[in-house]
């Protein structure tokens, strides 16, 4: 059997290849969507002035490179008195990329937008944040917290997710397919318009695609995450044990 994962192929693939020995399947990668950059122009419709921020907060490390890119573009010289909240310690290292990072004022959480909110706490509760966000991503749970917490903040869009053409793929050749995102099954119907599931297994994991899949009016033999369930290989795995 050959599995095709709707995702680049990851810079460690000792769990993948594991799999393969073990079943003695075949494991390919290929994105089905990439996140990109918003252009300068799509940027300013927001009507948001780089300049009258003096805190940032990040979710990802995409968001990071837009947002410097952003910077470049604009010709904004992003002072050295920001502050940078990040929702992880590994986004928050990634800033090393932009910024001499000893020198910064950086402040990260444990993923939970709550944990960014307590790190706001009072000390820093005058500044005026930008919250960084994906397009037709939902930030209301981060933008309530920040209501409730009585902070000045705007949210603002710096990347969106591009569906890539996989209309080369031959998807006979393949017994599963492992999609992450509803952007995933978007991708595969426009490049795909006749798509039917036949034969193919799908396995899910993440947010959203379970609820996805089941409007497409489609079946995931497994879905993920689960107290079972903490990864997408762990998801593989189970199909796989369960053939």
């Amino acid at each position: 059997m050959k599995i095709l994962i709707s995702q680049k192929s990851p810079s460690n693939l000792n769990a993948y290849k594991a799999l393969e020995e073990k079943y003695g399947v075949s494991i390919d990668f290929h994105p089905f969507f990439l996140i990109e950059p918003l252009s300068a122009k799509e940027f300013r419709a927001q009507r948001i002035n780089l300049p009258d921020y003096t805190a940032i907060v990040f979710s990802s490390r995409l968001a990071i490179d837009a947002y410097f890119k952003m910077c470049e573009e604009t010709r904004f010289k992003v002072p050295e008195t920001m502050k940078y909240f990040c929702t992880t310690e590994l986004v928050a290292l990634y800033l090393q990329k932009h910024v001499v990072y000893r020198k910064r004022k950086i402040f990260f959480g444990d993923g939970s937008p709550e944990s960014i909110v307590a790190q706001i706490g009072p000390k820093h509760k005058g500044e005026k944040f930008l919250i960084t966000t994906s397009a037709e991503s939902n930030s209301s749970q981060i933008a309530e917290l920040f209501d409730k917490a009585g902070l000045d903040y705007t949210v603002s869009v710096l990347v969106k997710p591009v569906p890539q053409d996989i209309s080369g793929i031959d998807l006979a050749a393949y017994g599963a397919v492992v999609l992450y995102n509803p952007h995933d099954l978007q991708s595969l119907h426009a490049s795909f318009p006749d798509f039917r599931q036949g034969d193919l297994k799908i396995i899910s994991y993440g947010k959203g695609i379970a609820s996805a899949i089941e409007e497409a009016g489609l079946t995931a033999s497994v879905q993920g995450p689960s107290a079972e369930i903490q990864s997408a290989v762990k998801a593989i795995e189970i199909f796989l044990s369960n053939r």
